[in-house]
């Protein structure tokens, strides 16, 4: 089974833009894949990098729906160092797909993080990204103690 498959097989769709696997769980499968900058019919694709893993994708989720983003745009607010991590990858990420102007996860607006699935996945996929690497931080785990993609 290709990495394509697996991926189409963790998000139930098949993947739009997919360039490759730019993190992999624990247990070798995909958990993070790179984006291109356009997807197969020329449309603007945001997002660089795509966090797949369906367990990381849930602690995320209950993050969020707990008001992680609201809790961690402010924090990037009023932390000075939270706000140079979060300036300095936006930074990053254009110079990285200049395709695109646009930040993490496509982000246009300053001070709003979007989407903390983005900021997980682009702290997984790069290094030095203080903020990615406290909202990974604040999940209970970032990795199941067992493989929750089957390949069969």
């Amino acid at each position: 089974m290709t990495d394509e498959e697996i991926v189409e097989r963790q998000l139930g769709r098949r993947p739009r833009a997919f360039r490759r696997v730019a993190v992999r769980c624990p247990f070798g499968r995909p958990a993070v894949t790179e984006q291109e900058p356009f997807d197969q019919d020329g449309r603007p694709f945001p997002t660089q990098f795509y966090v797949t893993c369906p367990f990381l994708v849930a602690a995320i989720s209950r993050l969020e729906a707990a008001g992680g983003v609201e809790r961690w745009s402010a924090a990037a607010r009023d932390d000075e160092e939270l706000a140079a991590s979060l300036a300095g990858a936006q930074a990053r990420q254009r110079a990285l797909r200049p395709e695109i102007d646009a930040g993490i996860g496509g982000s246009t607006r300053e001070g709003s993080l979007k989407c903390l699935h983005a900021h997980a996945a682009f702290a997984l996929a790069t290094t030095g990204y203080e903020l990615g690497d406290r909202i990974l931080a604040e999940l209970p785990a970032v990795w199941p103690d067992s493989c929750c993609t089957p390949t069969d």
